[in-house]
């Protein structure tokens, strides 16, 4: 039912529907800055993406097609907006190429989330590591991440939003969690 109705919603707004557009717009503004603010982790280049993203939608809608979700096909044009501004800023040092790091792959004895303290000040602590950890990702893995793990996508959504093969999602997604559960492990074997 829900479907249907954004399926209408969609035509009406590919027929030049501006209050369809406007719909489309306010039903996924919150979900695309909240995206892109992960990805960016800055308001002001959080809302430069969701403003290209909408100008994309509005200039590529008619090529929807409805082969898969609108939020799919919403999601990759997030996606190509993250990705052209990371490397239109080229800052290489930020980021560690996963490629040719060296893991430890033993499996670390890592605390259950429900045996930390609730002490705040922990939470906090980590909250801040894992952010600082993820920001490290290059672009590509750390998207696949936040797709996936954050967003909640399933691996099949996930390569469709990015145009890769579910084994890329898979490969990328192995590789972040192995460098983020690396740079996480001395927190945990305090």
């Amino acid at each position: 039912m829900i479907e249907q109705k954004e399926l209408e919603l969609i035509e009406r707004a590919k027929a030049g529907d501006k209050l369809a557009l406007a719909e489309l717009v306010s039903k996924y503004e919150k979900t695309v800055f909240s995206f892109a603010f992960k990805i960016c982790r800055n308001r002001d280049k959080a809302e430069n993406t969701m403003q290209e993203t909408f100008m994309s939608v509005l200039k590529n809608l008619h090529q929807f097609d409805g082969k898969s979700k609108f939020s799919t096909w919403l999601y990759r044009i997030v996606v190509n907006h993250c990705l052209m501004m990371a490397r239109a800023e080229v800052h290489k040092d930020k980021f560690y190429s996963i490629d040719e790091e060296e893991f430890n792959f033993e499996e670390p004895e890592v605390k259950h989330w429900s045996d930390l303290p609730e002490d705040k000040l922990l939470n906090d602590e980590l909250k801040k590591l894992m952010d600082e950890a993820i920001q490290k990702l290059p672009p590509d893995y750390k998207i696949v991440f936040m797709l996936r793990d954050v967003e909640g996508l399933s691996t099949q959504e996930t390569a469709e939003t990015l145009g890769i093969t579910v084994p890329a999602v898979k490969s990328r997604l192995h590789r972040a969690r192995l460098f983020l559960r690396n740079e996480l492990k001395s927190y945990f074997e305090k």
